[in-house]
């Protein structure tokens, strides 16, 4: 037998190598695509947005960087690279099938004379006799209807002839039934889809070469970059060298402005601040971020502080510090007079909100609450462009400036004597007139002071109606137990009118039935809230809110943050006029669940509850634990077997005679259930202990029930007559 390598001119085997390398990159770039970001504060395509007609100063650039960040979260290289893998690994597959249907046929004897293969050689002779009647050229006329012709006729019956012969010839027939070819046994046939010049003589160190290059160097680098791309991201997809540069700024006391300086740190920046950019334009953008700051003294309005003013100084690589200048530029809204300079402040906000994220899981890991508090509000002045030693809740507000806000603060401190910032709810909650001349003597006018009225009046605001712990399906908490921390909230926005009344029946916690699937169903409901109102973010943002409990003394978190971006229940709606959204007003339910302390006692905590995109709208309030010992849980289940009397007891005659409900038979199948499930516990107790016998066990258990009952009719008699 011999080898035959030729060209395959029709592409039997080219799809079948081209399909296996294209699956091998595009089967995990789709993985990638499709697995969920890491990043949970993306943007929600049935997210609301806040209506509002104001633009702040370079809206063109800010939008222009938000295209960008869109197009950079959607991934869209990797999503044509895997476009074109899927379209190419299904032209292959096609080509295949279309490859597989017009393959010539075999020749088989067989089939042209329509019989099978097990045949005998007197069904073969009875065949061809048969076939002889009707297609012998001499008693069959051609059919032009069919385009028969003389030649197709005789071709056909000397197909006929040789298969035939090569069935009733005993050596043609085996050698057709071992190898399917009447001559035997055949050369193998190798079919390669390569140019012809290439198959050539001479050729075959060029195919050597593509294979070793494609298969030797290709695959491996492709294979290599991949793994070690994923090697240095941490699951919060920031670099570990970046990673590393934060852990080392960590402190257990930091405030905003330390936070600033460990996100700064990081080599994320450098894929925007690359070549020429790294030195272009430091010297001005460090000249007018310092005059700004100087220009404001060193009084409690002072933007960037001292320390963070010698910190820039102090940095030597030109990247850091260009990068810890242009964020404090964008939290001060710092106006750079340079279009270039501008595009890369607003595009280094959410990078930097990003790393924070990074940031705030080291922070969690060691536990202590005010570098977590610290970082969240850190997130809070980026997304809102705020700076984070200042903290002036109305700069969220369109048309509010630090001057504007400074002017009425004290007007209004002048009132009532408060030293801390005003809120964008103690604003909104002034009589409309009181507002309008505050304003205007701040020189805010009455159309900007309507815009800003119409954002305040759209804003989540979460408010808290009732926090509670609980154990589902029990009364008391036990040591060990596994709680829940229930918070019933309401979305009510600064401003709002006529709030409907919140209801008990809204407050209370109730467990869905075992089995009630729609009960179920209807919890695992989510609905986001609108898009935060961030007109100086290069990215949409959807807001987060997180919960978490912790100890004052030690200042540590106990419970760590539970975050929620989605409800319960629909706390907007869009309205069709305007566009803008309004709250229903329904107490959605926050839930966080946890184990409880090894130990019974009273637990004293305090709930932080933080939105991580707004100034203003974080809550605290105390929280107390009380576990039971479990021999008193015991206790209230025992007494909880006590039910209603039996009807045809003395016990029951009362119960009606009063008014007062008997068991049914579905609660008397239960309670017999019982009893004889303790029944037959003591039973085999006595057993065990090697007591007494079963006449006894039986007698005892008999006595038990008879107590049991008057039990319960002393527990009903006696409530009754309190």
């Amino acid at each position: 037998m011999s080898s035959e390598y030729n060209y395959d001119a029709d592409a039997q085997f080219f799809p079948f190598f081209v399909l296996t390398v294209s699956s091998l990159i595009t089967l995990p770039l789709t993985y990638t695509l499709l697995r969920s970001p890491s990043d949970v504060a993306g943007t929600s395509s049935k997210a609301a947005h806040i209506a509002s007609p104001y633009n702040p100063k370079n809206a063109d650039i800010i939008q222009t960087s938000r295209a960008k960040q869109k197009r950079k979260e959607l991934r869209l290289k990797r999503m044509l690279i895997a476009a074109t893998g899927w379209l190419t690994m299904a032209y292959m597959i096609y080509l295949m099938y279309v490859t597989a249907r017009s393959q010539p046929t075999v020749w088989n004897p067989y089939d042209i004379l329509d019989i099978g293969m097990s045949a005998s050689e007197k069904q073969i002779n009875s065949r061809y006799r048969k076939l002889s009647v009707t297609m012998h050229p001499d008693k069959r006329q051609p059919n032009p209807a069919l385009n028969e012709t003389v030649e197709s006729i005789n071709d056909a019956w000397v197909e006929i002839v040789k298969a035939y012969k090569a069935l009733t010839d005993e050596e043609i027939r085996n050698n057709y039934i071992q190898y399917g070819n009447p001559d035997g046994k055949q050369s193998t046939s190798f079919g390669i889809a390569l140019p012809s010049i290439l198959v050539a003589e001479g050729s075959g160190k060029y195919v050597l070469v593509f294979y070793g290059a494609l298969l030797g160097i290709g695959l491996p680098w492709l294979v290599g970059k991949w793994w070690y791309g994923m090697q240095k991201m941490t699951r919060e997809r920031v670099l570990v060298t970046s990673a590393g540069n934060m852990f080392t700024e960590y402190r257990e006391r930091m405030d905003d402005s330390d936070v600033v300086n460990a996100v700064s740190s990081a080599l994320e920046y450098r894929d925007v601040l690359h070549g020429t950019k790294e030195h272009s334009g430091l010297g001005k953008l460090e000249k007018l971020l310092l005059q700004a700051s100087e220009a404001s003294g060193e009084d409690e309005s002072s933007a960037m502080k001292p320390k963070d003013r010698k910190r820039l100084k102090d940095l030597d690589d030109p990247v850091r510090r260009k990068t810890f200048a242009m964020v404090w530029a964008y939290l001060t809204r710092l106006d750079l007079n340079d279009r270039t300079l501008e595009a890369e402040k607003f595009e280094l906000a959410p990078t930097a909100l990003q790393l924070n994220e990074a940031f705030l899981s080291i922070c969690l890991a060691y536990g202590f609450t005010a570098p977590v508090l610290s970082s969240y509000r850190l997130s809070q002045s980026l997304v809102q462009a705020v700076p984070p030693t200042q903290r002036l809740p109305l700069m969220q507000l369109p048309h509010f400036t630090p001057s504007i806000i400074r002017d009425l603060e004290q007007k209004t401190t002048a009132n009532n004597g408060s030293k801390d910032h005003m809120t964008i709810q103690s604003l909104m909650a002034l009589p409309a007139e009181q507002r309008q001349a505050l304003a205007q003597a701040a020189g805010l006018t009455n159309d900007r002071l309507k815009v800003a009225e119409n954002v305040a009046r759209q804003l989540p605001h979460l408010r808290v109606e009732k926090a509670f712990f609980k154990v589902q399906g029990e009364k008391f908490i036990i040591p060990s137990s596994l709680v829940q921390f229930v918070v019933k909230a309401r979305f009510i926005p600064p401003g709002s009118t006529n709030v409907p009344p919140v209801t008990d029946e809204d407050l209370k916690d109730v467990d869905p039935a075992e089995g009630d699937i729609q009960a179920q169903k209807q919890e695992q409901e989510q609905h986001p809230v609108p898009l935060a109102h961030a007109p100086y973010l290069a990215r949409e943002r959807v807001p987060r809110w997180h919960i978490f409990l912790h100890d004052t003394r030690q200042g540590k978190i106990a419970v760590p943050p539970f975050t929620f971006s989605a409800f319960d229940q629909q706390p907007f709606e869009v309205d069709s006029a305007d566009g803008s959204v309004k709250p229903t007003y329904n107490v959605v339910t926050l839930k966080m669940q946890f184990q409880a302390p090894p130990q019974p006692g009273e637990y004293k905590f305090q709930m932080q509850m933080v939105c991580d995109s707004y100034l203003g709208f974080d809550h605290r309030q105390e929280a107390v634990m009380v576990i039971e010992e479990a021999s008193k849980a015991q206790a209230v289940d025992d007494e909880s077997d006590i039910s209603e009397p039996e009807e045809d007891s003395i016990a029951g005659a009362m119960a009606t005679m009063r008014g007062q409900p008997t068991s049914n038979p579905a609660e008397q199948a239960e309670r017999d259930a019982r009893r004889q499930a303790r029944r037959e516990a003591n039973e085999r107790k006595k057993l065990q202990a090697g007591g007494a016998d079963d006449e006894e066990s039986d007698y005892e258990s008999g006595t038990d029930e008879d107590e049991e009952s008057e039990s319960e009719t002393d527990t009903e008699t006696d409530t009754d007559e309190e």
